[in-house]
Formats: structure tokens, sequence, C-alpha cells
């Protein structure tokens, strides 16, 4: 069995996260700002890779021997021999941001062994970023704000409203998600990327969010550091444990509630069919 990590360490990659993770932020808001580019195609990309390339090199900087999985940089199987590997989205949700929409950010995880440690989701057009230290133990979630507005988060101690709200993708929504938020009783809040899902979670503007298909691990591991920080549920739908670093980066499926509603939550959505069809 691998020694557990440094809390200090931790502390100090939590930290890095939080900061690169605003800039890569920041960097895509002034690309856009700058107004050369007219075609949202072209626009998209470039924020893409230029956010990529800035946490690329502030990771490889200073993590020289830690692994590095992102949706814009080739796939390197040398990934899969390190303990530590670094997981990040440069721009999740490019088709929001490409539109000039808010609902887009940005994810910079580390996962250790397989295991989320530790995740901040800058959310660039709030100027908030959303962070949280995973590692059992050692569980604390926080934001980071960039203005006059910091949020209280909403943590999982609770039990949820007796008719939920479901968070789902405001680009297409599957039949089964209609009939599970029809089966709750509950209503549908429509938005864009992930890492932004999670955010009207712990805002207080949803209470869960299932999804079957179409997922990466950059998509969900910031993301479920943050949650399970503040003491949420995350599984897969069938309620297994996600595993991280695996070599094909696909995992599918998220499920994210409170505690005390997963279960009953998780069930209603594989009686609407969840992982059985549309």
């Amino acid at each position: 069995m691998s020694a557990a990590p440094d809390l200090r360490e931790l502390e100090a990659d939590l930290q890095f996260a939080r900061q690169i993770a605003r800039r890569a932020g920041e960097r895509a808001i002034h690309l856009r700002e700058l107004g050369r580019w007219t075609d949202p195609l072209v626009l998209g990309d470039v924020a893409d890779h230029a956010a990529d390339g800035l946490l690329q090199g502030y990771l490889r900087g200073r993590y020289p021997e830690d692994g590095i999985l992102s949706e814009e940089t080739a796939d390197s199987p040398e990934r899969l021999s390190k303990r530590r590997v670094w997981i990040v989205d440069p721009l999740d949700g490019t088709k929001e941001d490409r539109t000039g929409r808010e609902d887009w950010a940005v994810h910079v995880a580390l996962c250790i062994d397989g295991r989320p440690a530790l995740g901040a989701v800058a959310l660039p057009t709030l100027g908030w970023t959303l962070w949280g230290l995973c590692w059992p133990g050692h569980e604390r979630v926080g934001v980071d704000s960039q203005n006059d507005a910091r949020p209280t988060l909403v943590t999982g101690h609770l039990p949820g409203p007796a008719r939920p709200r479901a968070v789902c993708s405001r680009s297409h929504t599957p039949a089964w998600v209609e009939r599970f938020a029809q089966s709750i009783q509950g209503t549908l809040v429509p938005c864009g990327s992930v890492g932004f899902k999670l955010s009207r979670l712990l805002l207080g503007d949803a209470d869960v969010y299932a999804h079957k298909r179409g997922l990466k691990e950059w998509d969900t591991c910031a993301p479920e550091c943050v949650a399970r920080a503040a003491r949420w549920h995350v599984s897969r739908l069938d309620g297994s444990t996600q595993v991280y670093n695996q070599p094909d980066p696909r995992n599918d499926e998220l499920f994210i509630a409170r505690p005390a509603d997963a279960e009953r939550l998780r069930r209603a959505a594989l009686d609407a069919g969840a992982l059985a069809g549309a």
C-alpha cells in the first residue's frame, strides 16, 4: 500500500491549483475581450489552447515528476506509471464560451493512486473559484472571490427539498432525464458545463445531477473533488466509485446528490432508464 500523502504538501498543491485555474480562466476572458476573432469557433479554439498552454507550463514547471491528463494535449501512457496525476480541462464548456455564455469553467484536479485528492473549478465569468480538498479525514471546501460577492456553499450534511431540482444539459435533455424529474416530482435546471452544473448544486440552485454518457476524466475529476470536499455523495450511476488515471479516460457516468437523498434519487434515475437507453 502506498504511503499517505503529506497534508502540508496537499495544502500547497491545493493553493497552486486554485491559482492556476483562476489564471487560466482570466486568460480565456482576456482573449474574448480583445475582439480579434469574430468567428466564435476560432475564438473557442484559441482560448482553449491558450488556457491549456498556461496550465501545462505551470504544472510541468512546478511538478516535473507528476503525470498530466488534459483534454487539449495529446495523451501519453507515461502518466499511467505515475502515482500523482493532474487532470485538467482548460475550458470545460467550449460551446458555451464560443457563444458568449457564462456557464463554462476551468478544471484543475490532482488524483493520487487513482483517487481524487483535490480540485479547483474556476467560474471566470462570475469571478469565483470553487475548491476542495477531499482526501479522507482532511476534507475542506471553499470559494475564492475576485469581487465583493462571496457566496456561501451548500454542504451535503442536510437532506434536500421534497421536490428536488435536477441540473441537466441546456443543449440536449435525454428522455430519461425528463422521466427522472417527473418521477421525483422535481424540476429541471438547464445549464452548460459539468463544472458549472456542480456550482448550481453547491450554490443552492439545484439538488441532484445525474449523467450517463459522454464524460471524460477531465470533465468529472475537479467537480468530484469539490463535491466530495463539501460532503456530497459522488458515484457512478451504478453506485460504484470512479477510479481515475485509467488507460481510457472515458468514464461516461456521474451522479451527485446529498448523502441523505442519494440512494433514493439514484434508484429513481435507474428506474427512469438512466442505464437502459434513451
